[in-house]
């Protein structure tokens, strides 16, 4: 394993990540069409992902150059604050994470922070309020498995602790909704053999793109 300590959101954390299949992404990564005559193939979203992958592994930079919406800046500016909380309230103390990737750079995760020395955390600030009900009244963070296990799977960790902060809901004394996640190591077998597979997709666009010759523009008569 490998880790860049760039803080989050630097220009030097961005081109770290460059061409990098990342926790995030995992659940894109691994999607397939579900029906038709295509079906089990890359869905549409994962063949953009793995083009837009291979084009930064050419450029050695972000394609998007780092754009940022604006519920991301949000994230961004609540993660103090949300960090702050969950030490108060688990008695812990969480160490930057910076950027982590496997050995081949291939794969990498950007956890929110380490805890002692096999933990992680993983904070989310949203703002949808189907996906904020679905957390906190149904417990459900299916949604957030591929990232979790995807960080406990890059950096070797054995449990990661899921945040959500939401201070709309400090009246009610629910800001704050954690829940410690442990290694899944089936779960992470069967996505890494997934993940593979959309790597070598990767690299098949990389390699069609370096080896691109286009045919000469014909003269107008």
């Amino acid at each position: 394993m490998i880790i860049y300590d760039h803080p989050q959101g630097t220009p030097e954390w961005l081109a770290s990540r460059a061409g990098v299949v990342t926790a995030s992404m995992f659940a894109e990564a691994r999607k397939r069409l579900k029906s038709g005559p295509k079906k089990g193939s890359f869905s549409e979203a994962a063949e953009s992902y793995a083009f837009r992958l291979a084009v930064e592994r050419i450029s050695g930079t972000p394609l998007d150059e780092g754009f940022s919406t604006w519920a991301m800046k949000r994230g961004q500016d609540l993660e103090p604050a949300a960090r702050a909380e969950i030490e108060v309230k688990l008695g812990v103390f969480i160490d930057p994470a910076g950027f982590a990737c496997t050995d081949d750079l291939k794969f990498g995760a950007s956890a929110d922070g380490f805890i002692d020395h096999d933990g992680g955390v993983e904070i989310k600030c949203l703002v949808d309020p189907s996906r904020i009900r679905n957390v906190i009244l149904n417990g459900d963070i299916s949604e957030f498995m591929d990232q979790i296990q995807g960080g406990l799977w890059i950096t070797g960790r054995k449990w990661w602790q899921f945040a959500l902060y939401c201070p709309a809901l400090e009246p009610v004394g629910l800001h704050l909704w954690t829940k410690r996640i442990d290694r899944d190591d089936n779960y992470i077998n069967e996505m890494e053999l997934e993940l593979l597979e959309f790597e070598r997709l990767v690299s098949q666009n990389e390699k069609a793109l370096r080896e691109y010759h286009a045919e000469p523009m014909k003269m107008a008569a």
